[in-house]
């Protein structure tokens, strides 16, 4: 009778562990490689709450787990290797230094579905993905022209790649349609993340007169600064309202969950594939923070207008007239940058100074 009860007690114990077994497996698991820390409340604060949005969406059918502050280059590879290991059937790799260690991954790994966001290689396992960010910084390039007082305005730059380039030229067009008199202060600190570097940057731009201060880097700490110095600023790919009303008087917003949802959905119902995206204002990929009572009410309204023309499509940020740095042609008049030019721009337009680094 006891070894009735041991073998019968072992079986249900047996079926237990296959359900749960059976369950786990059941599961969509979804990877998440995060170039700086979650609390950035940037770039990868922005990419988490995407994470988040897939666990409310789809709740125990998902099981999701992430790797933060993960550097470009061969640490990647490790990390997106031991996440498709541990059984990822989706990754999702969150910055531009991730491409080619996606890519290697991906090809070792057929049968795991990849993610990069804001690369251009893609595989049979590997999608693509970006947002139209010099959408948003025509925005607040806009708004930067119509505030400024010193007539000079500082931008704290990443790397010199594509995306970034992009982003300054847009920036700089549109504050200077605003106000011919702006000039534009470049700092290239080579890092996504760094509070010191940035922070330092921000400083040394202050120096240098500027009273707006832009960013494509992911730490609050230029904010900190522009608060003690009295100048404004722009929150970067998360909202930043901790620093509104001043310093922060709008933001450029990554809105990734929508994305995030939507692919892994694809994992689970069997019609993802191997796509290009690249949305921008229309979607809400690219949002535009609250307006600070800050910025005067009709410039508010003429930031509002931009948007809803940039978001119609009625107005492209790239159109011509533009020249290239060195004066020589590049769009003419009512023309429009392609797709093509814009994701591997490289040089500065006319009237800005200074030198793309190589």
């Amino acid at each position: 009778m006891k070894l009735k009860t041991i073998l019968t007690a072992g079986a249900v114990a047996l079926g237990l562990a296959g359900a749960a077994f059976a369950d786990s497996h059941a599961k969509t698991k979804v990877g998440f490689i995060y170039v700086g820390p979650i609390g950035d409340l940037g770039w990868t604060y922005e990419h988490h709450q995407g994470l988040l949005a897939v666990e409310e969406a789809y709740g125990d059918k998902v099981e999701t787990v992430y790797q933060e502050s993960v550097p470009e280059g061969a640490d990647a590879e490790r990390a997106i290797t031991q996440m498709a290991l541990q059984g990822a059937d989706i990754i999702f790799t969150t910055s531009f230094g991730y491409m080619d260690p996606t890519i290697n991954v991906a090809e070792k790994f057929p049968d795991v579905k990849f993610e990069h966001a804001t690369g251009y290689k893609r595989a049979d396992n590997v999608s693509t993905y970006s947002a139209r960010f010099y959408e948003g910084r025509a925005v607040i390039g806009h708004i930067a022209g119509k505030m400024t007082e010193t007539n000079k305005i500082g931008y704290i730059a990443s790397f010199p790649i594509p995306e970034v380039i992009r982003g300054i030229n847009s920036a700089y067009i549109h504050a200077k349609k605003a106000n011919p008199d702006v000039e534009f202060s470049v700092v290239w600190v080579y890092t996504w993340f760094d509070p010191q570097k940035e922070g330092d940057a921000a400083q040394a731009l202050i120096d240098q007169g500027v009273d707006i201060l832009m960013q494509h880097t992911d730490s609050t700490a230029p904010q900190t600064v522009a608060q003690g110095a009295g100048v404004y600023s722009f929150g970067q790919a998360s909202d930043m309202a901790t620093f509104a009303p001043a310093p922060r008087i709008s933001s450029i917003i990554d809105n990734w969950a929508p994305y995030y949802v939507a692919r892994v959905g694809a994992v689970m119902d069997g019609t993802w594939a191997s796509t290009d995206t690249w949305d921008g204002i229309a979607p809400g990929m690219v949002e535009i923070g609250e307006f600070s009572d800050a910025i005067p009410a009709d410039v508010q309204a003429e930031a509002n207008a931009l948007k809803a023309s940039l978001a119609d499509g009625s107005y492209h940020a790239f159109t011509g007239p533009i020249n290239k740095q060195d004066g020589s042609a590049w769009l003419a008049d009512g023309e429009t940058a392609d797709d093509g030019t814009l994701a591997g721009m490289n040089f500065y337009v006319e009237g800005l100074t200074g030198d793309v680094p190589n």
